[in-house]
């Protein structure tokens, strides 16, 4: 088993030191030594050492709670789940413990740089209902962006395209002649100088694709550090946050069919 942990696992993995704490554990809780032999289809446990987190400034406003529903308002750069780098600084993490539901899980993806609106379900056996309706897109979402005014741009206008994320790039690209599978409503709700705030509603869910087609319209979002370019920054800089907010949730119950609308409390500029 020893043998097998030091093949199956990554370096930084210190196997040996862990086996001798008897911190690998089969499903039983018996520890696993490293002279076991090695068994097929075989669970081993184990949890592994957490780096140091940043604390991720800004305040998780709790905006609703039923049986079923949390809804927050996260801060930007706080990550909706445990996940690399941010395990203790999550959503999850943070709310589980808080608000002593053990089995709080998001019902679907808010990027960790965009701040605004996040539902949860309080237990595993409402989560099904309520994911159905996003993935068969009946959860009307509403985006607000600050980015700069284009006078030349006529308003509002539907982007559609192909838009691809690609595993180890940063950036999504914009697939030419490819069927349509993004598309947002994009429109100019007010001027302050330069700079505009966008009212955004994307009827697809593709990644990036909210920041992708308003840097295609030559009017990209304040504070992006990936578009129009990559931009190196530490994950510990909260200075510059993404000026795009998840603003509005809307959709019919599927347990009671009640009308369900959300709003964030907060307003750009963030």
């Amino acid at each position: 088993m020893g043998a097998w942990l030091r093949h199956r696992l990554p370096e930084r993995v210190e196997v040996g030191q862990l086996l001798a704490q008897e911190r690998f554990v089969y499903d039983s809780g018996l520890p696993v030594a490293e002279e076991h032999p090695y068994t097929p289809h075989t669970f081993v446990w184990f949890h592994r050492d957490l780096p140091v987190e940043a604390d991720v400034p800004g305040r998780i406003h709790v905006v609703h709670r039923d049986e079923r529903l949390v809804v927050v308002d996260k801060p930007a750069f706080l990550s909706s789940i445990p996940r690399g780098r941010h395990v203790r600084q999550s959503v999850v993490v943070r709310l589980r413990d808080e608000l002593g539901l053990p089995e709080l899980s998001p019902l679907h993806r808010l990027d960790r740089i965009t701040s605004g609106l996040l539902l949860l379900a309080t237990q595993r056996r409402w989560r099904g209902a309520y994911q159905t309706l996003f993935q068969d897109s009946a959860v009307r979402k509403t985006y607000r962006a600050l980015a700069p005014v284009r006078h030349d741009l006529d308003l509002p206008v539907t982007v559609s395209n192909h838009i691809v994320k690609r595993r180890g790039s940063w950036q999504a690209e914009v697939v030419p002649d490819a069927p349509v599978n993004a598309e947002t409503l994009v429109e100019l709700e007010s001027r302050a100088g330069d700079l505009g705030v966008y009212r955004l509603t994307p009827r697809t869910g593709r990644t990036h694709q909210l920041r992708v087609h308003l840097h295609g319209l030559g009017i990209p979002i304040v504070g992006d550090p990936l578009y129009p370019t990559v931009q190196d920054i530490a994950v510990d800089d909260f200075g510059t946050p993404l000026q795009l907010l998840a603003a509005e949730l809307t959709f019919a119950d599927p347990f009671d069919g009640s009308r369900r609308e959300f709003r964030s409390v907060r307003e750009l500029p963030l």
